[in-house]
Formats: structure tokens, sequence, C-alpha cells
């Protein structure tokens, strides 16, 4: 039976050192059929805050073989060269499905999803964050981008993603409570990796058929979750441990 492997991270708030990220990386290279994924506010800058040099966490998390994040309030800039500035350094997707171009002339630095070929299944990941710009601010007029509700995005999202892949995956940005909601709300998603409620979850917290994911906050732990598709559905297994 294939079996997937994810490590997850979130709210690393730049607490990564060589030490933490080599830990992973070695603990990725060891483990077949596994993916690194991170929810958000990997970065210690505050919403307006910009680094000239860009954020060195993110070289870390490069190093360490990060397959995606998701864009966290901390990485997130209304001014476009800004939040270009933010996540630069990323060698590797950032992710949020829930934002588009505040207007004409305007582009998203970001990718909705990607879809990953491991153990021969074909996952889809996609990202949500908490909506920082809306139709409603105006800040809007100043923003170069603006947020849609992440519930109502997973609504039109998650089908077509459905459709093409064997896995769902959610990394969101948006809290325990809101990922509550979405797992009830949105069927078809496989498991949620979340943060920014800082939220410590011992096992996967299963909604129907959704497992949910949180691994603390400043780089604490980590966390493992095991997907086994066999000919019953999937089963979710895994927990978090100290980095």
């Amino acid at each position: 039976m294939p079996v997937l492997t994810v490590f997850h991270t979130n709210d690393l708030h730049n607490a990564l050192d060589e030490r933490r990220a080599s830990r992973l990386k070695a603990l990725k290279d060891e483990t077949p059929n596994s993916i690194l994924l991170d929810a958000g506010d990997a970065v210690s800058a505050g919403n307006i805050g910009v680094r000239p040099g860009g954020e060195p966490i993110l070289r870390l998390m490069s190093r360490a073989g990060y397959d995606a994040m998701t864009m966290g309030n901390r990485e997130f800039h209304f001014v476009g060269f800004c939040l270009r500035r933010k996540i630069g350094l990323a060698e590797f997707p950032v992710l949020c499905a829930n934002v588009r171009p505040a207007g004409p002339g305007k582009q998203v630095p970001l990718r909705p999803w990607i879809e990953k070929e491991v153990a021969g299944l074909r996952v889809a990941i996609f990202g949500l964050t908490l909506p920082m710009i809306t139709e409603r601010m105006l800040a809007r007029k100043v923003s170069a981008l603006v947020f849609d509700d992440p519930t109502e995005t997973a609504a039109r999202l998650v089908p077509e993603l459905r459709r093409n892949h064997d896995l769902v995956i959610a990394l969101t940005h948006i809290g325990l409570s809101s990922d509550l909601r979405l797992a009830k709300g949105v069927p078809g998603i496989d498991l949620i990796v979340g943060g920014h409620s800082h939220s410590r979850l011992e096992a996967p917290e299963m909604v129907g058929h959704t497992a949910i994911v949180h691994a603390g906050w400043w780089g604490h732990c980590f966390g493992r979750v095991e997907l086994t598709i066999g000919g019953k559905g999937i089963t979710v297994t895994g927990g978090i441990m100290e980095l």
C-alpha cells in the first residue's frame, strides 16, 4: 500500500537554526516518499517590516529541503516589491490560493497550489491564509493584493483538485478553529497542515475524513504524519516530536 510521510512545521518566527534545519533535512532524506511543509509565519518581521537582504531563515529552509510553505501574515506585505523581497530567498514554492491582484497591472508572486508525485501518488498541495486585505477595506486602494474568504476559496478549488489527484493537502495559516470549520465545510481534503494559532496537536484531529495537524510554535516541535492508502480509504497516523 502506498504510504506518504509528511513532515511539517509552523510559526517558526525565525527560530530555525542550523542544527534544527540539518535534523529536518536528515529526517526527510532518510525517509522514503516524504515531503516537508511549513504552514506560515516562518519569518520574524512584522506585517509591514522588510529586511533589505531578505529573510535568512528562508535560506535555511531551502537547504533543509522544504517542498512548500503557505504565506503567513508575517510573510505578507501590501506593497508588491516588499512582498517579493520578503519571500525572495525561498527556493521552494510559497502558496496562497485565496489571494489575487488588487487591480490591473498588479501581480501575485505566489502560487495557489502545486502538484507533487510521491510513492506513485499524485498529491495536490494548496495554500490558504488569513484575509489581510479585503474588498471592504480602504487599505485595498494601496495594496497590491486582496484576499478572498479561505473556506469559500477551498470550496471552489478542492473539487477540481480532487478529480485529478490521489491526495489533497491544505497548507493553511488561519488557526485551528478556522481549520475545523474548513474541514467541516469543505469535503474532499485529506490533510490540513495548519498554523497561526500556535496550537500543539499531539495526534491528528479527525473531522470526518479530514485529518488536521499543528506543530506548536518557534521550532520547539515538528510534526510527522503518515497517510496510507488502502482498499478502505486513507489511514492517517502521526504526532509531534521535539526538534
